[in-house]
Parts: C-alpha cells; structure tokens; sequence
C-alpha cells in the first residue's frame, strides 16, 4: 500500500545579518512535525532554503567589497552549520542562486507574461529594502514602512507588473470556502481587513535600479525579485517546469507553508494569486506563527544578549534548545524567551521529570534484578498498574491530534504528563519498600516493569522532538531507535530479561538556576563587548581618504597648524586590523594618534621615525581610543610611506 504523502516548508531565509535563537524556531518546529509525520508512516519532504537576490543582499556585499555570490556563499554555508547543530534533517536545501530554480523562474515570468498576467508599466512608490517592498504613501506608517517600521526611498522607474488584483474576488472566495487555509484564524481577519477588504494593486514584480537578481529573459535591464523569485521557490524545488518534475507531481500541492507573522500577505495572497495564475493547485494550509521576543522586542545578536544558538547548545545541549522551543513557546501567538525560563525548563520537565524517571528506574533493576528487566506477571496486576497501562496506551491519539492542529507544546505536555504519572506512580506503589521482602519481588518487577515500558513509549515519542536524549533513553534500556511507531507505542512491547543499564552520566544535570544566571549574564556581556568591537571597527575601517576634495584659500591652510613628531612607540589596535596605536611627541605634548597603516608598517618600523603631524585636528575616538591628531603619509600604487624631513629637527617644530 502506498504511504501518504506530506509535504512540509519553512520560509527560505535572507541571509543579509546574524543568525539567533528567533531564527531558528520555525526550522526546529517543522523539523520535528516532518519527522513525527515520517514516523507515523507518511512519505514526507521537508524543504527548507535561503532566499539570495535583492539589492539588500547586493548592498551589503559592496559595502564589504565582495561579490553577493560570495557573500551569500558564507551566510549559507554558516546556515546550514547552525542546521546541523540543531539536527535539523530537511530533505532539500533550495538556494534562490541555484541553476536550477534561475531557470524555472524564469519560464514561470514568460508563463504569467505571454497570457497577460504580467504586463510592464512605470511605477513611482515607496520602497522598503528590507523588506523588498514597494508602499503607496497612504500605506506609510509615520512615514516608514507599515511592516518593519524603518525608512523608506521614492523609487520611480520602469517596472513590469502583476495583475493581482484579477485575483482578488478569489482570494477571498477561498477564505470564505476553506477557512482551514490560512491559520490562526486572526491572521485570515487580518489579511481581509488590511489588504483586501479595500482592493489590491497590481505588483511590481521586477527592478532596474540593482542587478542582482535573475533577469527577464527578454528584458535582460530587468530583474525579477522577490515575489515570483522567492515564493516559487516551493514549486521549483521540487523540479516544477524543469524536465525532471516528479517530486513535483508526487508531493504537491504542499500541506503546510510554515512562516512567521510578518510574511502572511505574501503568503497567503500574492503566492495564492500566483499560483491560480499558473493554473496550479493551492497547499493547504499557510499558517502564520508569532514571534520569540526578547524583553518586548524580536531577539537579534545585537541586542548582546547570550540568544546565539550555538553558544546555548554547546553550554546547555542541543536538545535543551530544541525542548525550550518546541515546549514554551505558544504555537500560533509570540513568545518571550528568558535566561531564567530555559534554565527552569531544563530542570523542571529535563532533569526533575524526566531525568529522574531514567534514573531511579534504572537503579533499581541495578540494584534488585542486576541490571536485567523483569518479566511481567500478569496475574498480580494492581490497579496503578492499570491506570499507568491505560495511560500509555491513550499517548499517541492524543499527540496525534495535537501534531494534527499544530499544536506542538500540547503534544509534549502529554508526553511530559505521563512521566508524572509515572513518577506518581512510584511514590504509589513505593519500589524501595517492596525491594525489602523477598516474597513481594515479583511485585516489584511489575513495578519496574510498568516503568520502564513508559520509558520506552516516552523515548520513541520523543524522537522526532528531542532525538539525542530519545535515544539516550532507549540505549539505556536496550531498545533499538525505530523508523516509524507502528504498534510500538502500546504497552507490554518488552518480553523482560532485557540489559537495563545505569548510566553513569544523568540524563541532565540539574543548574543552580541564580548561580547560572549570574555566568549567564557574564557571556552576555561579552558578546555584547564583542558586538560593540566590531562595529567600531567598521567605523574605523570605513574611514577612506577623500581625494574629490574641494579647493581652498590660503585663509583655509592657514587653520592647519603641522609640527615634526617623534613616534615613541607603536603597537597594533586592539578592535582594528587597520589601525595601528602610536605614542607621538609632538613637543608641546605626547600625543596619542591612531592611522590606518597596519597593512603598510610593523609597530617596530615605525618607533623612532619623525614625522608630520596634524596638532590641531579635533580628538576622535577610534576603535575605543582617543586619536589627538594626524600623521601625514603618502600613497602611490604600489603603497603608503611616511612623510619624513630630510634632516633630524627637534619634535614640536613648525612645518609651513
């Protein structure tokens, strides 16, 4: 019989910053709900990818003096770094600069234009870089832009246009008839109330003004960006009006388009518009998750808080990470993340509930049955024997159904609630009294028996979740990691005389949370320091001498007072690679002077030397210390050199 097939994507994501714990949360969530799919017997593909054209992306590219290609290259390459770490296993990682996808774009722009759904026009608005989006000044919130809130730019040139405004009526013909489409339902209120309630304009779907995008194929001036670049991403992936569109035919339309908030009206009408255009079936469901918040804003590196994914994993593990993700956030609504509240989660649900569960049960067939489960006698059964087996038997339903609305920390408060139980259970039944006579051995068996059966449910349910700590679970009581949960999820799968083994490392170790939030605070600092660095030094670094200066009088030079200095010593810029840091007697004074020759001189070159100093330029800081001056120095193409007198003078004498 064939399997079913489920198709799941993350937005592809704009590598023009940082990576953070923000980014990271709807990858971890659609990681987990493809692989619960997978092993629950469907035939998934979980797609995720990055979105590389804009003039954002070729902005920040020339600011470094890179080409976008190799600049997007290290942000990808750091990505899927981060992806790996977290143990995020997508199917296919699409690039918007994949061959592949540039081509199909390109015959999908030639579809829309040959049957009249594109059309080229002038358009003047207000773009958003950022966002790749272009605003009317109605649309203007305080005169920046109603997504984001930063600056925009009157941009007016030729474009050629989207006819979506064909497809308003549908639109909203297809939130009227499957309601289940778009998801929470405040964001389908939203989308009705903010854009199509009024209208829609047609859509600028190409740029002059940047070349870094794909071009028009018979319009090279133009290139494509952003809306049918970007969304079709989903569709191309899978080989969509390439010769090989197999996955295409077998996995679409796709189940669930995950996203966050801020992208739901491309989401949820440009893509639907687009692809009726296409004549190709929607996906069923777009749903638009809220954001992980830090201190009432979204979580960014710059904020120098300790919010960087591979610093909490390599200090905490990576399924720590994952859990506080999965288990805290509110799926559907934001969520604010807190040093304090991952610590507790790791102790309460990581440590006390489920570590301790491992722990004790463990020990005590150690102990009592030398490591090797106990067979399970039926005939003496208690009824918190019952209780516990009903409860593991009614498990799977309901995460099931949990997994079904996407509700994600629902599904592991029930996998966290039967290990309650199970705890519950033993202060029930009290293993450590039964252990003391002989003749009630057996009744201890079934005790432990019942435990470790939980352990085992617990650990397969837990594998598309929290996988390391699953199957750290099922190694210590010999239970091999399945593929898919067929019928291991019911109770009484073990047959006893299985090895039972306490490890000696706990499962997690439990944090001295105040203690912990004090180091805690420490690392967060020196990001923050850090961070601050660096910026520092992009400001030193972008310091370049301007040579389309203006002419000036004689009044003017005159205002320039020169002396002969003596360099007393020199070492390199602590935040700089450019800079190097003199001690400079100028006469009057010892004069501390930064000068972006590092890449010219060694710190040992220079100590000795006279030169020309500017005394009367006003102190600066660079890179964190103060600059009293300027030393002159002359460049040609083959390098800088210093600008020294041809005899030895005393420091502090004029030049004129």
């Amino acid at each position: 019989m064939e399997k079913k097939k489920f198709y799941i994507t993350t937005p592809i994501y704009y590598p023009s910053g940082t990576w953070h714990i923000g980014t990271c949360y709807t990858t971890v969530v659609c990681d987990a709900i493809a692989d619960y799919m997978k092993m629950n017997g469907y035939d998934t593909f979980f797609l995720t990818g990055t979105d590389e054209h804009g003039q954002k992306i070729e902005r920040k590219a020339k600011e470094i003096g890179i080409s976008p290609k190799a600049f997007v290259d290290k942000q990808v390459s750091t990505l899927k770094d981060l992806w790996e770490k977290l143990g995020i296993r997508y199917d296919k990682f699409i690039r918007t600069t994949d061959d592949y996808h540039e081509k199909a774009v390109q015959k999908i722009f030639e579809k829309l234009y040959n049957q009249g759904d594109i059309y080229l026009s002038e358009y003047e608005g207000w773009y958003c870089t950022p966002c790749e989006s272009f605003w009317t000044k109605t649309q203007l919130v305080d005169g920046k832009c109603p997504d984001c809130g930063r600056d925009v730019e009157l941009t007016k040139e030729s474009c050629y246009f989207f006819k979506l405004s064909k497809y308003r009526e549908k639109i909203l013909e297809l939130f009227k008839t499957h309601p289940e489409f778009l998801e929470p339902k405040s964001r389908q209120n939203e989308m009705i109330n903010n854009f199509l309630k009024d209208g829609l304009q047609d859509l600028a779907v190409t740029r002059t003004s940047f070349s870094w995008g794909i071009q028009v194929p018979f319009d090279p001036k133009h290139v494509i960006y952003v809306w049918i670049d970007a969304l079709t991403n989903y569709i191309t992936a899978l080989g969509y009006m390439q010769e090989d569109d197999s996955l295409f035919k077998k996995y679409w339309p796709a189940d669930i388009h995950m996203i966050g908030k801020e992208i739901v009206r491309f989401h949820s009408i440009i893509w639907p518009a687009i692809l009726m255009a296409l004549g190709i079936e929607l996906p069923k469901k777009v749903y638009g998750h809220g954001w992980l918040l830090l201190d009432g804003g979204k979580i960014s590196k710059s904020s120098g808080n300790i919010v960087d994914p591979v610093i909490l994993s390599d200090r905490y593990g990576v399924d720590s990470v994952r859990y506080y993700l999965l288990r805290e956030v509110p799926f559907g609504a934001d969520g604010v993340y807190t040093n304090e509240a991952f610590l507790t989660r790791i102790n309460v649900d990581l440590c006390n509930t489920l570590g301790n569960l491992l722990s004790r049960t463990t020990a005590m067939i150690e102990q009592n049955f030398n490591g090797i489960l106990p067979k399970l006698n039926k005939s003496i059964i208690s009824d918190y024997d019952l209780d516990l087996e009903k409860e593991v038997d009614s498990l799977k339903s309901k995460v099931d159904e949990a997994i079904d609305k996407l509700q994600i920390p629902e599904a592991l408060t029930y996998i966290f609630k039967l290990c309650e139980s199970a705890n519950k259970y033993i202060d029930l039944t009290e293993p450590w009294k039964l252990a003391k006579d002989e003749t009630l051995k057996e009744k201890l068996g079934n005790v432990l028996y019942h435990l470790t059966e939980v352990l085992r449910v617990v650990g397969i349910m837990l594998l598309p979740f929290i996988p390391n700590t699953a199957k750290r679970i099922l190694a210590d009581i010999s239970v091999d990691v399945p593929s898919e949960f067929n019928d291991l999820i019911k109770f009484g799968y073990l047959n006893g005389g299985e090895k039972i083994t306490k490890n000696q490392k706990a499962l997690y170790e439990r944090i001295k949370i105040q203690q912990e939030l004090v180091e805690m605070d420490k690392i967060s600092k020196a990001i923050k320091e850090k961070a601050n660095a660096k910026k520092e030094e992009k400001k030193v670094d972008k310091m370049e001498i301007n040579e389309n200066v203006s002419e000036i009088v004689i009044d003017d030079f005159a205002k320039i007072q020169l002396k002969i200095g003596k360099i007393l010593t020199a070492e390199k810029h602590p935040n700089s690679k450019k800079l190097l840091h003199f001690t400079v007697d100028t006469g009057d004074k010892v004069r501390s002077i930064c000068s972006g020759v590092a890449k010219f001189y060694t710190p040992e070159e220079m100590v000795g030397k006279e030169v020309i100093v500017v005394t009367n330029l006003k102190t600066a800081v660079l890179g964190g210390i103060e600059s009293e001056g300027m030393i002159l120095f002359a460049e040609d193409e083959e390098g800088v050199y210093t600008v020294e007198p041809s005899k030895v003078l005393k420091p502090g004498s004029i030049v004129s």
